[in-house]
């Protein structure tokens, strides 16, 4: 058996050997609840020492407490992934405790939807800035660690989280479609750029998870962004969380059901781990069957 072969049994034995992560530093953003707090469980229970950061400190607090209660590893670094400093702060602070970044996953974000035609600058910018920019700006302060020399290469990979409407666009969603394909191309450029230096870089492309992005507008999640309140949701989409196959729910969905955050993380460990060890340049459709 190739030493290829027998480290992806070893992995696929997981269970009687290594962790898929074990020994591993990422960085995970928009970790305070969602499909970020699901990431960040599944890194730290398969061994990796998580870095976790979210505009919400409470909330990135209880994760926090969450991984170590479950005996995990875990770094808090609050703030805005917008910030000009936001890069450098969560680069220093991880490299500071951890001292090296096998993984980043850039999961931070939210919608401002309107429709294109009633859309101002400042929705489209915002929206731009954070599932964009702000990617872009960490990876590209985190260059150092992960553009390395043979000797010190280990499984290092990027993920940019995308969605269904960056591959297909959106009613109402002119400004996050746009960010979402955007996301593919930095993603390709990645895997380009860095794949000489063993780095992967995919992209994950959700459909309907349930979070309080897709829940219902009229529940009334918000989120302050340079002051000003905004409405999150879909308006009038279904509350309940259907976790069994069935006929009568989302039918335009093949499996039936919408995804949960943990289906989701599954997706992103399966990305960061060894098992894709020869996916690069990839966008790996989240979406239960829809869309195809």
């Amino acid at each position: 058996m190739s030493n290829r072969l027998q480290q992806v049994s070893g992995h696929l034995s997981n269970t009687h050997g290594r962790r898929l992560l074990a020994g591993e530093v990422a960085i995970v953003t928009g970790a305070g609840q969602g499909i970020g707090r699901s990431v960040a469980l599944l890194f730290a229970k398969e061994g990796a020492k998580v870095v976790i950061s979210d505009i919400d400190a409470k909330r990135l607090e209880t994760v926090e407490a969450e991984i170590k209660a479950a005996g995990g590893d875990a770094l808090s670094v609050a703030g805005d992934v917008g910030a000009d400093d936001f890069p450098k702060k969560i680069v220093d602070a991880t490299v500071s405790k951890y001292g090296k970044i096998n993984h980043i996953v850039n999961n931070a974000g939210f919608t401002f939807d309107k429709m294109l035609h009633t859309t101002p600058d400042d929705a489209f910018d915002i929206i731009m800035k954070i599932h964009v920019r702000a990617p872009f700006r960490l990876i590209r302060q985190a260059a150092p660690y992960f553009r390395l020399k043979p000797e010190q290469r280990e499984n290092r990979s990027i993920i940019n989280v995308s969605s269904v409407s960056g591959l297909h666009g959106n009613v109402g969603q002119a400004n996050y479609a746009a960010a979402k394909a955007a996301v593919l191309g930095l993603t390709k450029t990645i895997a380009k750029e860095w794949g000489p230096f063993g780095v992967r870089a995919n992209t994950v492309a959700f459909g309907l998870i349930h979070t309080r992005l897709t829940a219902s507008k009229e529940a009334g999640a918000t989120i302050e962004i340079d002051g000003k309140t905004v409405a999150l949701g879909v308006p009038g989409a279904q509350r309940s969380v259907t976790t069994t196959q069935d006929p009568e729910s989302y039918p335009q969905i093949p499996l039936r059901r919408g995804g949960t955050p943990d289906d989701a993380a599954g997706s992103v460990l399966f990305l960061a781990s060894p098992l894709a060890s020869y996916v690069s340049g990839h966008t790996l459709e989240v979406t239960g069957g829809a869309g195809i």
